[in-house]
Protein backbone atom coordinates (compact mmCIF):
# COMPACT_ATOMS: atom_id res chain seq x y z
CA UNK A 1 0.00 0.00 0.00
CA UNK A 2 2.83 2.39 0.89
CA UNK A 3 4.67 1.58 -2.35
CA UNK A 4 1.58 2.11 -4.45
CA UNK A 5 0.73 5.32 -2.65
CA UNK A 6 4.26 6.61 -3.16
CA UNK A 7 3.73 6.47 -6.91
CA UNK A 8 0.75 8.81 -6.49
CA UNK A 9 -0.05 11.15 -3.59
CA UNK A 10 1.04 8.98 -0.69
CA UNK A 11 -0.62 7.46 2.37
CA UNK A 12 -1.75 9.50 5.36
CA UNK A 13 -2.83 8.68 8.90
CA UNK A 14 -3.09 10.29 12.33
CA UNK A 15 0.55 10.84 13.33
CA UNK A 16 0.40 13.76 15.78
CA UNK A 17 1.46 13.19 19.38
CA UNK A 18 -1.94 12.15 20.76
CA UNK A 19 -4.16 9.11 21.32
CA UNK A 20 -4.82 8.55 17.63
CA UNK A 21 -1.14 7.78 17.04
CA UNK A 22 -1.13 5.27 19.89
CA UNK A 23 -3.98 3.43 18.18
CA UNK A 24 -2.38 3.46 14.73
CA UNK A 25 0.98 2.32 16.05
CA UNK A 26 -0.64 -0.51 18.01
CA UNK A 27 -2.55 -1.60 14.90
CA UNK A 28 0.74 -2.14 13.10
CA UNK A 29 2.59 -3.47 16.16
CA UNK A 30 -0.10 -6.04 16.99
CA UNK A 31 -0.31 -7.06 13.32
CA UNK A 32 3.47 -7.55 13.35
CA UNK A 33 3.12 -9.84 16.36
CA UNK A 34 4.03 -7.35 19.08
CA UNK A 35 2.51 -6.54 22.47
CA UNK A 36 2.36 -3.48 24.70
CA UNK A 37 2.16 -5.15 28.11
CA UNK A 38 2.83 -8.58 29.57
CA UNK A 39 -0.18 -10.86 29.89
CA UNK A 40 -0.56 -9.98 33.57
CA UNK A 41 -0.36 -6.25 32.77
CA UNK A 42 2.51 -5.68 35.17
CA UNK A 43 5.41 -5.15 32.79
CA UNK A 44 6.06 -3.30 29.56
CA UNK A 45 6.77 -5.32 26.43
CA UNK A 46 6.83 -2.33 24.10
CA UNK A 47 10.56 -2.67 23.36
CA UNK A 48 10.45 -5.83 21.24
CA UNK A 49 11.72 -6.85 17.79
CA UNK A 50 8.14 -7.01 16.51
CA UNK A 51 7.30 -3.51 17.68
CA UNK A 52 10.59 -2.22 16.32
CA UNK A 53 9.72 -3.70 12.94
CA UNK A 54 6.40 -1.83 12.98
CA UNK A 55 7.93 1.48 14.05
CA UNK A 56 10.77 1.17 11.56
CA UNK A 57 8.17 0.57 8.85
CA UNK A 58 6.42 3.80 9.81
CA UNK A 59 9.68 5.77 9.90
CA UNK A 60 10.82 4.35 6.56
CA UNK A 61 7.50 5.41 5.05
CA UNK A 62 8.25 9.02 5.92
CA UNK A 63 11.86 8.80 4.76
CA UNK A 64 10.89 7.32 1.38
CA UNK A 65 8.17 9.88 0.76
CA UNK A 66 5.42 7.24 0.76
CA UNK A 67 3.98 9.15 3.73
CA UNK A 68 4.06 12.97 3.69
CA UNK A 69 5.96 14.58 6.58
CA UNK A 70 2.87 16.61 7.48
CA UNK A 71 1.41 13.39 8.91
CA UNK A 72 3.36 14.00 12.12
CA UNK A 73 0.95 16.91 12.79
CA UNK A 74 -2.28 15.25 11.63
CA UNK A 75 -5.20 14.32 13.84
CA UNK A 76 -8.51 13.02 12.46
CA UNK A 77 -9.81 16.16 10.80
CA UNK A 78 -6.48 17.28 9.32
CA UNK A 79 -6.01 13.91 7.63
CA UNK A 80 -9.63 13.76 6.46
CA UNK A 81 -9.46 17.21 4.91
CA UNK A 82 -6.14 16.46 3.24
CA UNK A 83 -7.59 13.30 1.70
CA UNK A 84 -10.75 15.02 0.52
CA UNK A 85 -8.60 17.79 -0.99
CA UNK A 86 -6.81 15.19 -3.12
CA UNK A 87 -3.52 15.43 -1.23
CA UNK A 88 -3.33 11.69 -0.52
CA UNK A 89 -4.18 8.46 -2.34
CA UNK A 90 -4.79 6.38 0.79
CA UNK A 91 -6.07 7.43 4.19
CA UNK A 92 -6.13 5.42 7.41
CA UNK A 93 -9.17 6.74 9.23
CA UNK A 94 -12.10 6.02 11.54
CA UNK A 95 -15.47 4.99 10.03
CA UNK A 96 -17.05 8.41 10.69
CA UNK A 97 -15.05 9.85 7.78
CA UNK A 98 -17.08 7.86 5.25
CA UNK A 99 -20.28 9.80 6.05
CA UNK A 100 -18.34 13.06 5.98
CA UNK A 101 -17.02 12.15 2.53
CA UNK A 102 -20.51 11.42 1.25
CA UNK A 103 -21.48 14.96 2.29
CA UNK A 104 -18.67 16.39 0.16
CA UNK A 105 -19.72 16.61 -3.51
CA UNK A 106 -16.06 16.72 -4.57
CA UNK A 107 -15.36 13.19 -3.33
CA UNK A 108 -18.80 11.58 -2.96
CA UNK A 109 -18.81 8.25 -4.79
CA UNK A 110 -15.13 8.57 -5.69
CA UNK A 111 -13.57 6.55 -2.87
CA UNK A 112 -14.06 3.21 -1.19
CA UNK A 113 -13.44 1.78 2.28
CA UNK A 114 -11.47 -1.44 2.83
CA UNK A 115 -9.80 -3.04 5.87
CA UNK A 116 -6.12 -2.38 6.50
CA UNK A 117 -3.95 -4.87 4.63
CA UNK A 118 -1.99 -7.48 6.54
CA UNK A 119 1.42 -6.52 7.87
CA UNK A 120 4.05 -8.16 5.67
CA UNK A 121 5.13 -11.36 7.38
CA UNK A 122 2.47 -10.92 10.04
CA UNK A 123 -1.28 -10.60 10.35
CA UNK A 124 -4.05 -8.03 10.67
CA UNK A 125 -5.14 -6.06 13.70
CA UNK A 126 -7.63 -3.37 14.57
CA UNK A 127 -8.04 -1.53 17.87
CA UNK A 128 -11.30 -1.18 19.80
CA UNK A 129 -12.37 1.77 21.86
CA UNK A 130 -13.84 5.22 21.53
CA UNK A 131 -17.62 4.78 21.54
CA UNK A 132 -18.05 4.72 25.30
CA UNK A 133 -21.16 5.56 27.33
CA UNK A 134 -20.76 5.48 31.11
CA UNK A 135 -22.61 6.64 34.21
CA UNK A 136 -20.57 8.84 36.51
CA UNK A 137 -20.29 7.74 40.12
CA UNK A 138 -21.09 11.36 41.00
CA UNK A 139 -24.23 11.58 38.86
CA UNK A 140 -27.25 13.13 40.57
CA UNK A 141 -29.53 11.08 38.33
CA UNK A 142 -27.93 7.71 37.58
CA UNK A 143 -31.28 6.15 36.68
CA UNK A 144 -31.88 8.84 34.05
CA UNK A 145 -28.36 8.41 32.73
CA UNK A 146 -28.89 4.67 32.43
CA UNK A 147 -32.13 5.20 30.50
CA UNK A 148 -30.28 7.51 28.10
CA UNK A 149 -27.61 4.86 27.54
CA UNK A 150 -30.31 2.25 26.94
CA UNK A 151 -31.81 4.58 24.33
CA UNK A 152 -28.50 5.38 22.66
CA UNK A 153 -27.64 1.68 22.37
CA UNK A 154 -31.07 0.57 21.20
CA UNK A 155 -31.32 -1.14 17.79
CA UNK A 156 -33.17 1.84 16.29
CA UNK A 157 -30.53 4.40 17.29
CA UNK A 158 -27.60 2.11 16.45
CA UNK A 159 -29.11 1.70 12.98
CA UNK A 160 -29.50 5.46 12.62
CA UNK A 161 -25.93 6.15 13.75
CA UNK A 162 -24.56 3.56 11.33
CA UNK A 163 -26.62 4.51 8.29
CA UNK A 164 -26.48 8.30 8.72
CA UNK A 165 -23.16 8.91 10.45
CA UNK A 166 -21.18 5.72 9.54
CA UNK A 167 -20.43 4.99 13.19
CA UNK A 168 -19.50 1.38 13.95
CA UNK A 169 -22.45 -0.36 15.69
CA UNK A 170 -21.96 -2.30 18.91
CA UNK A 171 -24.85 -4.62 18.05
CA UNK A 172 -23.80 -7.38 15.64
CA UNK A 173 -27.20 -7.62 13.99
CA UNK A 174 -27.12 -3.94 13.00
CA UNK A 175 -24.41 -4.66 10.42
CA UNK A 176 -26.80 -7.03 8.64
CA UNK A 177 -29.69 -4.58 8.46
CA UNK A 178 -30.59 -3.91 4.77
CA UNK A 179 -30.66 -0.12 5.26
CA UNK A 180 -27.26 -0.17 6.95
CA UNK A 181 -25.77 -2.38 4.25
CA UNK A 182 -27.12 0.00 1.60
CA UNK A 183 -25.66 3.06 3.35
CA UNK A 184 -22.38 1.33 4.20
CA UNK A 185 -21.13 -0.84 1.33
CA UNK A 186 -18.32 -2.00 3.63
CA UNK A 187 -20.63 -3.09 6.50
CA UNK A 188 -19.57 -6.75 6.32
CA UNK A 189 -15.87 -5.84 6.38
CA UNK A 190 -16.42 -3.41 9.26
CA UNK A 191 -18.22 -6.08 11.26
CA UNK A 192 -15.37 -8.51 10.69
CA UNK A 193 -12.81 -5.86 11.67
CA UNK A 194 -14.63 -5.15 14.94
CA UNK A 195 -15.07 -8.83 15.75
CA UNK A 196 -11.35 -9.57 15.34
CA UNK A 197 -10.06 -6.31 16.86
CA UNK A 198 -7.88 -6.12 19.95
CA UNK A 199 -8.28 -3.82 22.93
CA UNK A 200 -5.86 -1.12 23.98
CA UNK A 201 -3.62 -2.01 26.95
CA UNK A 202 -5.82 -2.59 30.00
CA UNK A 203 -4.29 -0.80 32.99
CA UNK A 204 -5.21 1.72 35.71
CA UNK A 205 -2.42 3.91 34.31
CA UNK A 206 -3.45 3.65 30.66
CA UNK A 207 -3.26 7.44 30.08
CA UNK A 208 0.44 7.39 31.03
CA UNK A 209 1.02 4.28 28.89
CA UNK A 210 -0.61 5.89 25.88
CA UNK A 211 1.36 9.09 26.36
CA UNK A 212 4.62 7.12 26.52
CA UNK A 213 3.70 5.45 23.22
CA UNK A 214 2.46 8.41 21.20
CA UNK A 215 5.09 10.85 22.45
CA UNK A 216 8.01 8.58 21.61
CA UNK A 217 6.56 7.22 18.37
CA UNK A 218 5.98 10.79 17.19
CA UNK A 219 9.56 11.67 18.11
CA UNK A 220 10.78 8.79 15.94
CA UNK A 221 8.52 9.79 13.05
CA UNK A 222 9.76 13.38 13.32
CA UNK A 223 13.37 12.21 13.14
CA UNK A 224 14.24 13.43 16.64
CA UNK A 225 15.29 9.97 17.84
CA UNK A 226 15.91 6.55 16.32
CA UNK A 227 13.13 3.93 16.44
CA UNK A 228 15.32 1.89 18.81
CA UNK A 229 15.78 4.76 21.26
CA UNK A 230 12.10 5.70 21.02
CA UNK A 231 10.99 2.23 22.11
CA UNK A 232 13.61 2.08 24.87
CA UNK A 233 12.37 5.35 26.31
CA UNK A 234 8.73 4.30 25.97
CA UNK A 235 9.60 1.06 27.76
CA UNK A 236 11.16 2.95 30.66
CA UNK A 237 8.25 5.38 30.95
CA UNK A 238 5.62 2.63 30.82
CA UNK A 239 7.39 0.60 33.52
CA UNK A 240 7.66 3.72 35.67
CA UNK A 241 3.90 4.29 35.28
CA UNK A 242 3.14 0.66 36.11
CA UNK A 243 5.22 0.91 39.26
CA UNK A 244 2.91 3.58 40.65
CA UNK A 245 0.07 1.18 41.49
Amino acid sequence: MYADGAKKNGTIYQGAAYEGLTVHFLELAFAAGGKALSDDGKKSEINSPENLKALQFMVDGLKSGAVPKAVTTYMEEQSRRAFEAGKATYQRQWPYAYAKGQDNPKVKGKFKVVPLPAFEGGGKAGILGGHNLVVSAYSKNPAGALKLIDFETSPEIEKQDAAKYSLAPTLAETYDDPDVKKALPFAAELKQAVMQAKVRPVSPVYPQISQAIYKNVNAALSGQVSPQDALKKADTEINQALATF
